[in-house]
Protein backbone atom coordinates (compact mmCIF):
# COMPACT_ATOMS: atom_id res chain seq x y z
CA UNK A 1 0.00 0.00 0.00
CA UNK A 2 2.82 2.53 0.58
CA UNK A 3 4.47 1.47 -2.27
CA UNK A 4 1.12 2.34 -4.10
CA UNK A 5 0.74 6.21 -2.41
CA UNK A 6 4.30 6.75 -3.20
CA UNK A 7 3.72 5.87 -6.89
CA UNK A 8 0.69 7.92 -6.82
CA UNK A 9 2.36 10.99 -5.30
CA UNK A 10 5.01 10.73 -8.03
CA UNK A 11 2.88 10.62 -11.06
CA UNK A 12 1.12 13.94 -9.21
CA UNK A 13 4.17 15.75 -9.14
CA UNK A 14 5.43 15.15 -12.83
CA UNK A 15 1.29 15.83 -13.91
CA UNK A 16 1.83 19.24 -11.93
CA UNK A 17 5.75 19.64 -13.45
CA UNK A 18 4.12 18.85 -17.00
CA UNK A 19 1.17 21.83 -16.49
CA UNK A 20 3.54 24.30 -14.82
CA UNK A 21 5.86 23.80 -18.30
CA UNK A 22 2.54 24.50 -20.21
CA UNK A 23 1.26 27.33 -18.97
CA UNK A 24 4.53 29.66 -17.81
CA UNK A 25 7.68 29.39 -20.71
CA UNK A 26 10.96 28.06 -18.84
CA UNK A 27 13.65 30.60 -18.27
CA UNK A 28 16.95 29.19 -19.06
CA UNK A 29 19.71 29.49 -16.29
CA UNK A 30 22.06 31.88 -17.74
CA UNK A 31 22.39 35.20 -15.91
CA UNK A 32 24.45 37.61 -17.53
CA UNK A 33 23.38 36.93 -20.71
CA UNK A 34 21.08 38.99 -23.23
CA UNK A 35 17.59 36.64 -23.59
CA UNK A 36 15.66 37.72 -27.44
CA UNK A 37 12.25 36.94 -27.20
CA UNK A 38 10.82 37.07 -31.04
CA UNK A 39 7.44 38.39 -31.30
CA UNK A 40 4.96 37.79 -34.66
CA UNK A 41 8.16 36.91 -36.99
CA UNK A 42 6.10 37.96 -40.41
CA UNK A 43 9.08 39.13 -42.19
CA UNK A 44 12.36 37.45 -43.04
CA UNK A 45 14.68 40.05 -41.61
CA UNK A 46 13.51 38.46 -38.34
CA UNK A 47 15.50 35.95 -38.43
CA UNK A 48 18.77 37.26 -40.28
CA UNK A 49 19.03 38.00 -36.41
CA UNK A 50 20.01 35.13 -36.13
CA UNK A 51 22.32 34.08 -38.97
CA UNK A 52 25.21 34.54 -36.33
CA UNK A 53 25.73 33.91 -32.84
CA UNK A 54 26.74 36.71 -30.26
CA UNK A 55 28.90 35.61 -27.25
CA UNK A 56 26.59 37.53 -24.72
CA UNK A 57 23.53 36.42 -26.05
CA UNK A 58 22.20 33.01 -24.90
CA UNK A 59 21.50 30.73 -27.40
CA UNK A 60 17.67 30.09 -27.13
CA UNK A 61 15.27 32.08 -28.64
CA UNK A 62 11.83 32.94 -27.08
CA UNK A 63 9.07 32.71 -29.79
CA UNK A 64 5.46 34.22 -29.73
CA UNK A 65 3.86 33.73 -32.21
CA UNK A 66 0.25 33.04 -34.34
CA UNK A 67 0.28 29.40 -35.97
CA UNK A 68 0.59 29.95 -40.39
CA UNK A 69 2.91 29.31 -42.56
CA UNK A 70 5.24 32.94 -41.56
CA UNK A 71 6.16 31.57 -38.55
CA UNK A 72 7.18 28.58 -40.26
CA UNK A 73 9.14 30.15 -42.52
CA UNK A 74 11.00 32.06 -39.43
CA UNK A 75 11.54 28.40 -37.90
CA UNK A 76 13.10 26.72 -41.19
CA UNK A 77 15.24 29.61 -41.57
CA UNK A 78 17.18 29.44 -38.29
CA UNK A 79 16.71 24.96 -38.60
CA UNK A 80 19.29 26.01 -42.17
CA UNK A 81 21.43 28.28 -39.69
CA UNK A 82 21.33 25.54 -37.58
CA UNK A 83 21.87 23.14 -40.37
CA UNK A 84 24.74 24.50 -42.69
CA UNK A 85 27.95 22.95 -43.28
CA UNK A 86 30.24 26.02 -42.99
CA UNK A 87 30.04 27.76 -39.42
CA UNK A 88 26.53 26.42 -38.37
CA UNK A 89 24.74 28.51 -35.35
CA UNK A 90 23.37 26.51 -32.48
CA UNK A 91 19.67 28.22 -31.63
CA UNK A 92 17.56 26.79 -29.55
CA UNK A 93 13.99 27.68 -29.98
CA UNK A 94 11.51 27.41 -27.03
CA UNK A 95 7.88 28.35 -28.40
CA UNK A 96 4.38 29.26 -28.00
CA UNK A 97 1.96 29.49 -30.80
CA UNK A 98 -1.45 31.12 -30.04
CA UNK A 99 -3.63 33.87 -30.94
CA UNK A 100 -2.83 35.54 -27.37
CA UNK A 101 1.20 35.56 -28.14
CA UNK A 102 1.22 39.33 -27.31
CA UNK A 103 -0.06 38.64 -23.65
CA UNK A 104 1.47 35.29 -23.32
CA UNK A 105 5.29 37.53 -24.23
CA UNK A 106 3.89 40.00 -21.60
CA UNK A 107 3.04 37.48 -18.88
CA UNK A 108 6.01 35.23 -19.11
CA UNK A 109 8.79 37.47 -20.43
CA UNK A 110 11.54 34.65 -20.07
CA UNK A 111 14.09 37.32 -22.17
CA UNK A 112 14.97 41.05 -21.75
CA UNK A 113 14.86 41.78 -25.45
CA UNK A 114 12.18 41.64 -27.92
CA UNK A 115 12.49 41.00 -31.79
CA UNK A 116 9.65 42.32 -34.12
CA UNK A 117 9.89 42.19 -37.73
CA UNK A 118 6.58 41.57 -39.62
CA UNK A 119 3.48 43.56 -40.31
CA UNK A 120 4.10 47.26 -39.89
CA UNK A 121 0.60 48.07 -38.91
CA UNK A 122 1.19 46.65 -35.47
CA UNK A 123 4.40 47.15 -34.88
CA UNK A 124 4.11 50.59 -32.80
CA UNK A 125 1.64 48.86 -30.70
CA UNK A 126 3.97 45.81 -29.96
CA UNK A 127 6.61 48.63 -28.90
CA UNK A 128 4.34 50.01 -26.86
CA UNK A 129 3.56 46.97 -24.95
CA UNK A 130 7.01 46.03 -24.74
CA UNK A 131 8.36 49.07 -23.19
CA UNK A 132 5.01 49.14 -20.43
CA UNK A 133 6.16 45.96 -19.65
CA UNK A 134 9.90 46.99 -18.80
CA UNK A 135 11.83 44.94 -22.26
CA UNK A 136 14.23 46.24 -24.59
CA UNK A 137 12.95 46.63 -28.22
CA UNK A 138 14.88 45.92 -31.35
CA UNK A 139 12.84 46.57 -34.31
CA UNK A 140 13.08 45.90 -38.35
CA UNK A 141 11.94 48.97 -39.92
CA UNK A 142 9.53 51.47 -40.28
CA UNK A 143 8.14 51.56 -36.37
CA UNK A 144 5.93 53.44 -37.67
CA UNK A 145 3.72 54.01 -41.04
CA UNK A 146 1.66 56.98 -40.28
CA UNK A 147 1.27 59.78 -38.44
CA UNK A 148 -1.40 57.89 -35.77
CA UNK A 149 1.79 55.71 -35.36
CA UNK A 150 4.26 58.47 -35.00
CA UNK A 151 2.57 59.71 -31.90
CA UNK A 152 2.53 56.43 -30.29
CA UNK A 153 5.97 56.32 -31.24
CA UNK A 154 6.64 59.50 -29.07
CA UNK A 155 4.80 58.32 -26.16
CA UNK A 156 6.63 54.84 -26.60
CA UNK A 157 10.05 56.65 -26.05
CA UNK A 158 8.59 58.81 -23.26
CA UNK A 159 7.86 55.00 -21.31
CA UNK A 160 11.04 52.96 -22.48
CA UNK A 161 13.23 56.46 -20.67
CA UNK A 162 11.13 56.07 -17.53
CA UNK A 163 11.85 52.08 -17.34
CA UNK A 164 15.40 52.23 -18.13
CA UNK A 165 15.10 50.25 -21.13
CA UNK A 166 15.71 50.95 -25.23
CA UNK A 167 14.01 51.10 -28.69
CA UNK A 168 16.28 50.94 -31.12
CA UNK A 169 15.50 50.19 -35.12
CA UNK A 170 17.83 48.05 -37.75
CA UNK A 171 19.62 50.43 -39.83
CA UNK A 172 21.83 47.70 -42.06
CA UNK A 173 22.49 50.48 -44.94
CA UNK A 174 24.71 52.10 -42.48
CA UNK A 175 27.17 49.23 -43.06
CA UNK A 176 27.10 49.21 -46.64
CA UNK A 177 30.68 49.81 -47.44
CA UNK A 178 30.51 52.28 -50.34
CA UNK A 179 27.95 54.42 -48.04
CA UNK A 180 30.32 54.06 -45.29
CA UNK A 181 33.21 55.60 -47.48
CA UNK A 182 30.87 58.24 -48.80
CA UNK A 183 30.34 58.93 -45.52
CA UNK A 184 34.04 59.21 -44.13
CA UNK A 185 35.24 61.35 -47.74
CA UNK A 186 32.24 63.87 -46.87
CA UNK A 187 34.34 64.73 -43.26
CA UNK A 188 37.38 65.34 -45.43
CA UNK A 189 37.27 69.37 -46.03
CA UNK A 190 40.42 68.90 -48.54
CA UNK A 191 38.60 66.32 -50.24
CA UNK A 192 34.79 67.60 -50.27
CA UNK A 193 34.79 71.24 -48.98
CA UNK A 194 31.42 71.12 -47.49
CA UNK A 195 27.97 70.30 -48.03
CA UNK A 196 26.02 72.78 -50.16
CA UNK A 197 22.77 74.45 -50.00
CA UNK A 198 21.18 72.99 -52.57
CA UNK A 199 17.88 73.44 -54.05
CA UNK A 200 14.39 71.47 -54.53
CA UNK A 201 15.69 70.71 -58.13
CA UNK A 202 19.36 69.93 -57.32
CA UNK A 203 19.80 68.69 -53.81
CA UNK A 204 22.17 68.69 -51.40
CA UNK A 205 22.07 64.79 -50.75
CA UNK A 206 19.70 62.74 -52.67
CA UNK A 207 19.11 59.21 -51.94
CA UNK A 208 17.06 56.86 -54.88
CA UNK A 209 16.39 52.75 -54.27
CA UNK A 210 15.09 50.32 -56.37
CA UNK A 211 14.05 47.20 -54.66
CA UNK A 212 12.51 43.64 -56.18
CA UNK A 213 9.45 41.66 -54.76
CA UNK A 214 10.81 38.48 -56.26
CA UNK A 215 14.58 37.72 -55.25
CA UNK A 216 16.45 35.60 -53.42
CA UNK A 217 17.48 35.24 -49.40
CA UNK A 218 19.80 32.92 -47.91
CA UNK A 219 19.97 31.07 -51.03
CA UNK A 220 15.88 30.56 -51.50
CA UNK A 221 13.39 32.01 -53.91
CA UNK A 222 11.46 34.64 -51.29
CA UNK A 223 8.16 34.07 -50.51
CA UNK A 224 6.31 37.11 -49.19
CA UNK A 225 2.79 36.95 -47.65
CA UNK A 226 -0.24 38.01 -49.12
CA UNK A 227 -0.42 40.81 -46.47
CA UNK A 228 3.05 42.28 -47.74
CA UNK A 229 0.75 43.99 -50.62
CA UNK A 230 -1.81 45.41 -48.22
CA UNK A 231 -0.61 48.89 -47.55
CA UNK A 232 -2.76 49.17 -44.92
CA UNK A 233 -0.67 46.53 -43.28
CA UNK A 234 3.07 46.91 -44.54
CA UNK A 235 2.46 51.00 -45.46
CA UNK A 236 3.34 52.63 -48.29
CA UNK A 237 6.31 52.81 -49.61
CA UNK A 238 6.74 56.29 -48.93
CA UNK A 239 7.24 55.10 -45.09
CA UNK A 240 8.55 51.63 -45.45
CA UNK A 241 11.88 51.55 -47.39
CA UNK A 242 12.73 55.38 -47.20
CA UNK A 243 13.30 54.74 -43.85
CA UNK A 244 16.37 53.48 -44.71
CA UNK A 245 16.84 56.54 -46.45
CA UNK A 246 16.09 59.16 -44.39
CA UNK A 247 18.10 57.80 -41.81
CA UNK A 248 21.07 57.96 -44.48
CA UNK A 249 20.25 61.47 -44.84
CA UNK A 250 20.63 62.38 -41.31
CA UNK A 251 23.48 59.99 -40.99
CA UNK A 252 25.90 61.05 -43.29
CA UNK A 253 24.40 64.95 -43.40
CA UNK A 254 25.17 65.51 -39.84
CA UNK A 255 27.19 62.89 -38.21
CA UNK A 256 26.77 62.51 -34.19
CA UNK A 257 24.37 65.82 -34.27
CA UNK A 258 20.86 65.75 -32.92
CA UNK A 259 18.29 67.22 -35.26
CA UNK A 260 15.25 68.93 -34.14
CA UNK A 261 11.92 67.90 -35.96
CA UNK A 262 11.61 72.14 -36.53
CA UNK A 263 14.19 71.95 -39.13
CA UNK A 264 12.48 69.35 -41.04
CA UNK A 265 10.02 71.16 -43.88
CA UNK A 266 8.52 69.11 -46.02
CA UNK A 267 8.82 70.68 -49.68
CA UNK A 268 6.93 68.31 -51.97
CA UNK A 269 5.87 64.75 -51.82
CA UNK A 270 4.42 61.97 -54.13
CA UNK A 271 3.45 58.44 -54.11
CA UNK A 272 2.61 56.37 -57.40
CA UNK A 273 2.13 52.15 -57.51
CA UNK A 274 3.81 49.31 -59.16
CA UNK A 275 1.26 47.16 -61.03
CA UNK A 276 1.32 43.11 -60.65
CA UNK A 277 -0.78 40.70 -62.57
CA UNK A 278 -1.83 37.56 -61.35
CA UNK A 279 0.85 34.92 -62.63
CA UNK A 280 3.24 37.57 -60.97
CA UNK A 281 1.11 37.82 -57.70
CA UNK A 282 0.57 33.63 -57.29
CA UNK A 283 5.08 33.57 -58.12
CA UNK A 284 5.83 35.50 -55.29
CA UNK A 285 2.89 34.37 -52.92
CA UNK A 286 2.44 30.69 -53.96
CA UNK A 287 -0.86 31.70 -53.21
CA UNK A 288 -3.81 30.72 -55.98
CA UNK A 289 -5.46 33.87 -55.83
CA UNK A 290 -6.18 37.30 -54.05
CA UNK A 291 -7.15 37.67 -50.66
CA UNK A 292 -10.75 39.20 -50.05
CA UNK A 293 -8.61 42.20 -48.00
CA UNK A 294 -6.79 42.86 -51.61
CA UNK A 295 -9.94 43.30 -53.60
CA UNK A 296 -10.04 47.11 -53.37
CA UNK A 297 -6.51 47.46 -54.68
CA UNK A 298 -7.29 45.61 -58.16
CA UNK A 299 -8.17 46.63 -61.46
CA UNK A 300 -8.36 45.09 -64.65
CA UNK A 301 -7.48 42.02 -62.85
CA UNK A 302 -4.09 43.30 -62.20
CA UNK A 303 -2.68 44.57 -57.79
CA UNK A 304 -1.81 48.33 -58.07
CA UNK A 305 0.37 48.66 -54.78
CA UNK A 306 1.39 52.18 -53.59
CA UNK A 307 4.73 51.12 -53.14
CA UNK A 308 6.51 53.81 -54.97
CA UNK A 309 7.12 57.52 -53.46
CA UNK A 310 9.43 60.44 -53.66
CA UNK A 311 9.73 63.36 -51.55
CA UNK A 312 12.11 66.53 -51.28
CA UNK A 313 12.69 68.30 -48.03
CA UNK A 314 14.91 70.83 -45.75
CA UNK A 315 16.72 69.54 -43.22
CA UNK A 316 19.07 72.03 -41.40
CA UNK A 317 18.87 74.33 -44.46
CA UNK A 318 20.01 71.71 -46.76
CA UNK A 319 17.74 70.42 -49.32
CA UNK A 320 17.15 66.51 -49.27
CA UNK A 321 16.03 64.21 -51.97
CA UNK A 322 14.45 60.48 -51.30
CA UNK A 323 13.02 58.28 -53.60
CA UNK A 324 11.89 54.34 -53.35
CA UNK A 325 10.99 52.30 -56.70
CA UNK A 326 9.65 48.91 -56.44
CA UNK A 327 9.68 46.44 -59.66
CA UNK A 328 8.52 42.76 -59.96
CA UNK A 329 11.87 41.12 -60.61
CA UNK A 330 15.52 42.46 -60.92
CA UNK A 331 16.95 41.32 -64.83
CA UNK A 332 19.46 38.06 -64.42
CA UNK A 333 22.57 38.74 -62.76
CA UNK A 334 21.26 42.17 -60.72
CA UNK A 335 19.43 42.84 -57.84
CA UNK A 336 17.88 45.64 -55.54
CA UNK A 337 20.53 48.86 -56.38
CA UNK A 338 20.96 52.03 -54.80
CA UNK A 339 22.32 55.45 -56.22
CA UNK A 340 23.41 58.46 -54.15
CA UNK A 341 24.76 61.88 -54.71
CA UNK A 342 26.45 64.52 -51.85
CA UNK A 343 27.35 67.41 -53.53
CA UNK A 344 30.20 69.73 -51.97
CA UNK A 345 31.65 72.76 -52.71
CA UNK A 346 34.88 70.87 -53.90
CA UNK A 347 33.42 67.48 -54.98
CA UNK A 348 30.76 65.41 -55.44
CA UNK A 349 30.85 61.57 -53.95
CA UNK A 350 28.52 59.36 -56.47
CA UNK A 351 27.66 55.67 -55.32
CA UNK A 352 26.24 54.33 -58.65
CA UNK A 353 24.92 50.17 -59.44
CA UNK A 354 24.21 50.05 -62.77
CA UNK A 355 25.44 48.35 -65.71
CA UNK A 356 28.64 49.61 -65.99
CA UNK A 357 29.25 48.44 -61.94
CA UNK A 358 28.37 45.32 -62.66
CA UNK A 359 25.32 46.33 -60.63
CA UNK A 360 27.76 46.19 -57.51
CA UNK A 361 27.65 49.73 -55.65
CA UNK A 362 30.66 51.76 -56.53
CA UNK A 363 31.35 55.17 -54.99
CA UNK A 364 32.61 57.90 -57.80
CA UNK A 365 34.66 61.23 -56.63
CA UNK A 366 33.99 63.81 -59.13
CA UNK A 367 35.87 67.16 -58.77
CA UNK A 368 34.82 70.81 -59.01
CA UNK A 369 38.20 71.44 -59.66
CA UNK A 370 40.54 69.26 -61.26
CA UNK A 371 44.06 70.82 -60.72
CA UNK A 372 46.14 69.14 -57.74
CA UNK A 373 42.97 67.19 -56.80
CA UNK A 374 44.59 63.86 -57.28
CA UNK A 375 47.77 64.35 -54.96
CA UNK A 376 44.98 65.59 -52.57
CA UNK A 377 42.87 62.78 -52.49
CA UNK A 378 45.67 60.38 -52.81
CA UNK A 379 46.73 61.77 -49.41
CA UNK A 380 43.11 61.32 -47.93
CA UNK A 381 43.43 57.69 -48.76
CA UNK A 382 46.67 57.10 -47.23
CA UNK A 383 46.12 59.54 -44.18
CA UNK A 384 42.59 58.79 -43.23
CA UNK A 385 40.57 56.21 -45.57
CA UNK A 386 43.44 53.49 -45.49
CA UNK A 387 43.28 53.15 -41.88
CA UNK A 388 39.21 52.28 -41.77
CA UNK A 389 39.31 50.59 -45.58
CA UNK A 390 42.94 48.88 -45.44
CA UNK A 391 43.52 48.28 -49.63
CA UNK A 392 41.79 51.13 -51.00
CA UNK A 393 42.35 52.46 -53.74
CA UNK A 394 41.24 55.26 -56.82
CA UNK A 395 41.31 55.32 -60.51
CA UNK A 396 40.99 57.76 -62.56
CA UNK A 397 38.37 57.47 -65.28
CA UNK A 398 37.92 58.99 -68.83
CA UNK A 399 35.70 61.14 -67.51
CA UNK A 400 38.19 62.68 -64.60
CA UNK A 401 36.19 61.75 -61.79
CA UNK A 402 37.76 59.25 -59.69
CA UNK A 403 37.06 55.28 -58.81
CA UNK A 404 37.15 54.38 -55.43
CA UNK A 405 38.44 50.56 -55.24
CA UNK A 406 37.20 49.38 -52.56
CA UNK A 407 38.72 45.70 -51.07
CA UNK A 408 35.86 42.89 -51.31
CA UNK A 409 36.69 42.09 -47.77
CA UNK A 410 34.55 44.89 -46.70
CA UNK A 411 31.57 43.86 -49.21
CA UNK A 412 29.83 41.77 -46.93
CA UNK A 413 26.07 41.79 -48.46
CA UNK A 414 22.70 43.02 -46.84
CA UNK A 415 22.29 39.77 -44.88
CA UNK A 416 25.72 39.97 -43.31
CA UNK A 417 24.98 43.76 -41.89
CA UNK A 418 21.97 42.69 -39.83
CA UNK A 419 24.79 40.48 -37.48
CA UNK A 420 26.69 44.10 -37.40
CA UNK A 421 23.63 46.24 -36.37
CA UNK A 422 23.01 43.67 -33.43
CA UNK A 423 26.55 43.89 -32.43
CA UNK A 424 26.09 47.50 -32.33
CA UNK A 425 22.76 46.67 -30.63
CA UNK A 426 24.29 44.62 -27.87
CA UNK A 427 27.14 47.15 -27.28
CA UNK A 428 24.42 49.85 -26.37
CA UNK A 429 22.52 47.57 -23.95
CA UNK A 430 25.83 46.88 -22.10
CA UNK A 431 25.94 50.37 -21.77
CA UNK A 432 22.77 50.83 -20.84
CA UNK A 433 22.22 53.54 -23.26
CA UNK A 434 22.27 54.78 -27.06
CA UNK A 435 24.75 57.47 -28.19
CA UNK A 436 22.47 60.99 -27.26
CA UNK A 437 21.77 61.96 -30.79
CA UNK A 438 19.89 58.63 -31.29
CA UNK A 439 16.50 58.79 -30.13
CA UNK A 440 15.78 62.07 -31.03
CA UNK A 441 16.74 61.24 -34.46
CA UNK A 442 15.28 58.49 -35.10
CA UNK A 443 12.09 60.79 -33.53
CA UNK A 444 12.89 62.91 -36.24
CA UNK A 445 13.39 60.37 -38.74
CA UNK A 446 9.87 58.81 -38.65
CA UNK A 447 8.96 62.48 -38.38
CA UNK A 448 10.23 63.06 -42.18
CA UNK A 449 8.27 59.63 -43.52
CA UNK A 450 5.21 60.44 -41.99
CA UNK A 451 4.82 64.36 -42.95
CA UNK A 452 5.88 62.66 -46.60
CA UNK A 453 2.92 60.83 -46.23
CA UNK A 454 0.50 62.99 -45.57
CA UNK A 455 1.65 65.53 -48.29
CA UNK A 456 1.58 62.09 -50.66
CA UNK A 457 -1.70 61.60 -50.19
CA UNK A 458 -3.02 64.91 -50.31
CA UNK A 459 -1.52 65.45 -53.56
Amino acid sequence: MKNKITFLVLLLCIACGEKKTDDKMVKEESPDKVKMMTLDPGHFHAALVQKKMYPQVDSTIYLFAPKGPEVQDFLNKINSYNSRKEAPTAWKVEKYLGDDYLEKMIADKPGNVMIVAGKNSKKIDYVLEAVKAGLNVYADKPLVINPKGFKKLQLAFDIAEKNGVLIYDIMTERFESTTLMQKTFSTLPDVFGELVNGTPYEPAISKESVHHFFKYVSGQPLVRPAWFFDVNEEGEGIVDVTTHLVDLVQWEAFPDQVIDTNNIEMVKAKRWPTVLTTDEFQKVTRLEGYPDYLEKDIKDDKLRVFCNGEMVYKINGKHAKVSVIWNYEAPEGTGDTHYSIMRGTKSNLVIKQGKEEGYKPVLYIVPHQKDGFEEVLNKAISDNIAKQFKGTTMEKMQDGSYKINIPETFKIGHEAHFGQVTENYLKYLKAGKLPEWEVPNMISKYYTTTKAYEMAKKN
